[in-house]
C-alpha cells in the first residue's frame, strides 16, 4: 500500500512529543543522582540520562514517538539512581489519556505524586457476562449472573504474563420471598441496577505477600438486555494514594503535546489535499489555503509541521516556500535583517531542513560531536566562569581546535547537501538579490541565515535533538558546544569578519577569541560553500556512496540454535541498521557477529506473544531461519519494524505471506502446519513509505490540517467577516479591529478560498461523525474502544 493511501479502513494514529525540562526540591533532601522515564501505563518507553549530584536536576531532553497501542495513563517517573541496589522511584506525574488535551502545547510544573502499588496497574482482562432469568424449584423467578472469565485469578497459573483461566461462575442476585434456598445476595428486584461485578487480579507471591495487579468493575445494569464479551482495561484501586501526602516530593516541569488522528480512507481527503497543493499558484499567496492555515493557528508551528510534510510529499514545497519568502521580503526594509524573524517562510525552511537534512547532519557533524562529547577538553574562555587551575590560553587553543574541526567539516560538506535544500537555498538567494539589488552580500546572508544559523549551529548546541547524540550533554560539554555554536554562527555570516561585526559582541572574551580568525581564507571558504549549496547544478558522487546509518540500539535476540534439543535462550545484543545491512554485535562498537544484507530480507513482521510468552517481539525473515527479536517496549518495537520495512521495501523477493507465530515442537503455532518451510498462513502487513530518508503519510498530514481548521473555525469565520467588511468599506481604518492581525492583501480572493475551506471542512465533519457513531455503536462497555469501567482513583 503506497504512502498516503489509507486503504478502506479508518486508522487511529497517536503520537506524543514534548520536552522534559527539570525537577526541583526532590526528596531525599540531599544531593543525589536522578533520571526520569516516560511510561505508557507501566511500560517504560523513554529514559533520560542520569543527572549527577543535584536536588534540582536539569534534563533538557526532547521526545517524539508514535504510540502503537491503546493506553490509559501517561506517566513520568523520577528515579534516584543506585549503584548497588535497585533504583528508587521518588515520585511520578500521571495524566489520564482523556486529560492530556488540557496540557497540550503548554509548559507546566507538575507536583510529584507518591507511588502506591494499588495505583500501579497495567494489562487487561477478557470477560463474558450475562444476566439470566432462572425459574426456581417452586416456580418463582430469580436473576442469575453468569461470569465467563478468561483471565482471572482462580487456580494459580504459573510462570506466565498471559494466564488462561476459562472458568465460569454463577451468582444468584435476586430471590423471591417464597424461595427458601440460601443465596449469597439478597436484594430486591428494583435494586439490581445498583449492583456491580468486581474482578481483582493478583500475582501469587507464594512465600511473600500477593501483589495487586488491578481490578475492573462492571455495573449489572448494563447487562439488562444483552450479554457482554470484551477485553476490559485494568483499573487502580479506588483507595490508591489517598492516605499519602503529595506536597513534599518535589515537582517536574514538562511540555506535552499528544495528538490522536482518525485518518479516513484517502479518497475523503481529495478536495482538501488539492486545495492545499494549489496554494503556491494562488495570487496573492496570502489568499491561499496553506497561508490561511498559518494565519488562524495560535502557534504557527502547529500549522507548519503537517503543511511542510504534505507539500514535501507531493513535491510542492519549493514553489510554496519561494512564494511566502517573497511576501516576507516585501516587509523587510534592511538587507542585514533578511530572514531573521520567525515568519511562515523561515519556519517552513526550518522544518524542511529537519526532515530532509537528517542524514546530512549525521555524515557531517556526528564524528566530531562524538569526539567532543566523549573526550571533552576544557574550553571555557570567560574569565568569570573559568575553573580554578584552568589556563585560559590552553582553553582557547582547545576551543579553536574544535571550532576549526567543525567549520572544516561543514565547508567540505556541500557534496552531501540534499538536492531539495539546494533548490530552496537557490530560490531564497535570488529572491533576496532581487529585493536588494545594490547589496552584494545579501545573496550570501540569505542562505547563511538558514544553513549556518538555523541548521548547523542549532545542531551543534543541541545534538540530542537532531539524533546526533542519545541524550542532552552534561553541563560542561553543553557549555563547550554553546561556544562552538556561537563561533560557527559568526564565521558563517557573510561579513562576519569585519571590525563592526566583532565589536557587536557583548562579551569581550569572544572579541579576543575571534581576532585569531581574521584571515581571508575563512571568508572565501564560506562564500564557496554558500555558492555550492545554493546551486542547482547536479553534484557528481564521489566514488561508492557510504551506507546511511538508520538506527541502532540494544535488544534481545533468540539464540538461533543448531539442534532441536536444548534450551534456545534470549541474549542481549547491540543491533545496527544501515541502508546496506542489518547486524548485531556482542557489545556496542564491537565487530558484528551476525550480518544480514538488506537485499536478503524477505519480510519484517510482529511475532505473536504466545510464541515465547514475551511481549514486543518481531521477526526478520531472510534466507535462513527467522531471526526473533524482543524490543524493550512497544514504541521501540514499532520503530524498528517501520525502519526495517522502509529500507527493504524495494526488495524484489519480498514475501506476501508469513507465519505470525513460531515453529516449535514440530509445528507452526499459528496454523499447526508440520513442515517448517511451508508457505505462511497470514498476509504480510508492512505498510510504510518507500523513501528511506523521508517518512511521510500524506493522508495523516491532511487529517491533521483538517483538525487544525476545525479547532480554529471561529477564526476562519472572523477572517471571512473581515474580508466582507473590507470589500464593502474601502476607506482608511481609524482604529484596530478584530482582523488587524490578519494579512489580507486581496479580500475577494481570500474570501473565495475561505468559502472553499469551510465547505470542505463541513463535508469532512459529516464523514467523521458517521465514523464516531459507528465506532460508538460497535464498542462494548468496558472494551478498549469504550474503556470506562467504574471509578478510577
Amino acid at each position: 500500500m503506497a504512502a498516503g493511501d489509507g486503504g478502506d479502513e479508518v486508522r487511529v494514529l497517536q503520537n506524543l512529543r514534548g520536552k522534559i525540562y527539570d525537577a526541583k526540591h526532590l526528596v531525599p533532601n540531599k544531593m543525589r543522582d536522578f533520571f526520569c522515564t516516560i511510561n505508557l501505563d507501566q511500560e517504560e518507553v523513554f529514559r533520560t540520562q542520569v543527572v549527577e549530584k543535584s536536588l534540582s536536576p536539569y534534563f533538557g531532553e526532547e521526545f517524539y514517538f508514535e504510540i502503537p497501542r491503546t493506553f490509559q495513563w501517561l506517566s513520568f517517573y523520577i528515579y534516584d539512581k543506585s549503584v548497588l541496589q535497585k533504583d528508587l522511584r521518588i515520585g511520578k506525574v500521571s495524566i489520564k489519556k482523556e486529560d492530556l488535551c488540557k496540557y497540550t502545547g503548554k509548559e507546566n510544573w507538575f507536583m510529584l505524586q507518591p507511588i502506591d502499588s494499588n495505583s500501579e496497574v497495567q494489562g487487561k482482562v477478557h470477560l463474558e457476562l450475562k444476566l439470566n432469568e432462572l425459574i426456581t424449584d417452586n416456580g418463582s423467578v430469580c436473576q442469575q449472573l453468569v461470569v465467563q472469565n478468561d483471565q482471572k485469578k482462580t487456580k494459580v497459573k504459573k510462570k506466565t504474563s498471559n494466564p488462561q483461566f476459562n472458568e465460569t461462575f454463577y451468582f444468584e442476585v435476586t430471590r423471591s420471598s417464597s424461595y427458601t434456598k440460601k443465596s449469597q445476595f439478597q436484594v430486591e428486584e428494583e435494586d439490581i441496577e445498583k449492583l456491580e461485578v468486581r474482578v481483582d487480579l493478583w500475582n501469587n507471591g507464594n512465600l511473600v505477600q500477593d501483589v495487586f495487579l488491578g481490578e475492573i468493575k462492571v455495573p449489572v445494569k448494563v447487562l439488562r438486555n444483552d450479554s457482554f464479551q470484551a477485553w476490559y482495561l485494568l483499573q487502580p484501586r479506588e483507595n490508591g494514594n489517598k492516605s499519602s501526602k503529595t506536597d513534599d516530593l518535589g515537582s517536574l516541569r514538562l511540555n506535552i503535546c499528544y495528538t490522536e488522528d482518525c485518518v479516513l480512507p484517502s479518497e475523503y481527503y481529495g478536495s482538501l489535499r488539492n486545495l492545499l497543493l494549489k496554494s503556491s499558484d494562488v495570487q496573492p499567496i496570502s489568499a491561499s489555503a496553506a497561508y490561511i492555515l498559518s494565519e488562524v493557528c495560535r502557534d504557527k508551528y502547529d500549522a507548519v509541521l503537517p503543511l511542510v510534510r504534505l507539500l514535501l510529499h507531493h513535491h510542492k514545497l519549493v514553489p510554496f516556500v519561494a512564494a511566502v519568502a517573497e511576501l516576507d521580503l516585501k516587509d523587510t526594509q534592511e538587507a542585514n535583517t533578511v530572514f531573521r524573524g520567525n515568519s511562515l517562510a523561515t519556519r517552513c525552511v526550518d522544518e524542511m531542513m529537519k526532515i530532509v537534512g537528517k542524514h546530512y547532519l549525521k555524515v557531517t557533524l556526528k564524528p566530531v560531536i562524538d569526539e567532543i562529547c566523549e573526550s571533552p577538553k576544557p574550553c571555557e574562555i570567560d574569565p568569570i566562569k573559568i575553573k580554578e587551575g584552568d589556563n585560559v590560553e590552553i582553553n582557547m587553543e582547545n576551543l579553536r581546535y574544535y571550532v576549526d574541526k567543525v567549520f572544516r567539516e561543514i565547508v567540505r560538506s556541500s557534496i552531501s547537501c540534499p538536492t531539495l535544500m539546494c533548490d530552496v537555498f537557490y530560490s531564497l538567494r535570488h529572491l533576496a538579490a532581487k529585493r536588494f539589488p545594490n547589496d552584494p552580500h545579501v545573496q550570501y546572508s540569505a542562505v547563511s541565515s538558514f544553513v549556518f544559523l538555523r541548521f548547523f549551529a542549532v545542531a551543534v548546541v543541541s545534538p540530542h535533538t537532531f539524533h546526533l547524540r542519545p541524550h542532552h550533554p552534561d553541563a560542561q560539554t553543553s557549555r563547550t558546544l554553546t561556544l562552538i555554536s556561537k563561533a560557527i554562527q559568526t564565521l558563517g555570516s557573510w561579513g562576519s569578519l569585519t571590525k563592526s561585526k566583532l565589536s557587536s559582541f557583548k562579551e569581550t572574551f569572544m572579541c579576543e577569541f575571534f581576532k585569531t580568525f581574521q584571515e581571508e581564507k575563512f571568508t572565501e571558504s564560506v562564500k564557496k560553500f554558500l555558492d555550492d549549496v545554493s546551486s542547482t547544478e547536479s553534484k557528481e558522487p564521489s566514488g561508492v556512496s557510504e551506507p546511511v546509518h538508520l538506527k541502532e540500539g540494544e535488544m534481545y535476540k533468540r539464540a538461533q540454535g543448531r539442534t532441536r534439543i536444548g534450551k534456545k535462550n534470549f541474549k542481549k545484543r547491540w543491533f545496527c541498521l544501515t541502508s546496506r545491512e542489518f547486524t548485531y554485535h556482542k557489545q556496542q562498537d564491537k565487530e558484528p557477529i551476525f550480518t544480514i544484507p538488506i537485499k536478503n530480507i524477505l519480510a519484517v513482521e510482529k511475532l505473536d506473544e504466545n510464541s515465547f510468552n514475551k511481549k514486543n517481539m518481531f521477526q526478520i525473515l531472510h534466507g535462513e531461519k527467522p531471526l526473533y527479536i524482543q524490543a524493550n517496549n512497544c514504541v521501540e518495537a514499532s520503530e524498528w519494524i517501520e525502519a526495517l520495512c522502509r529500507v527493504t521495501r524495494s526488495n524484489q523477493k519480498r514475501l506476501s505471506f508469513y507465519h505470525p507465530s513460531a515453529f516449535l515442537n514440530g509445528n507452526w503455532l499459528c496454523c499447526k502446519a508440520t513442515i517448517e518451510n511451508t508457505v505462511g498462513c497470514a498476509p504480510c502487513t508492512a505498510d510504510v513509505p518507500a523513501d528511506t530518508q523521508i517518512e511521510i503519510d500524506g493522508d495523516r498530514e491532511t487529517e491533521r490540517i483538517y483538525s487544525l481548521f476545525t479547532i480554529n473555525m471561529s477564526k476562519l469565520q472572523k477572517l471571512e467577516e473581515a474580508c466582507g467588511s473590507i470589500a464593502v468599506y474601502q476607506g482608511p481604518r481609524k482604529e484596530p479591529d478584530d482582523y488587524s492581525n490578519f494579512t489580507i492583501e486581496d479580500s475577494v480572493a481570500t474570501f473565495h478560498t475561505l468559502k472553499q475551506i469551510t465547505d470542505i471542512i463541513d463535508k469532512l465533519n459529516e464523514s467523521h461523525e458517521k465514523y464516531r457513531k459507528k465506532r460508538s455503536s460497535s464498542a462494548k462497555y468496558g472494551s478498549e474502544e469504550n474503556p470506562i469501567v467504574g471509578k478510577v482513583s
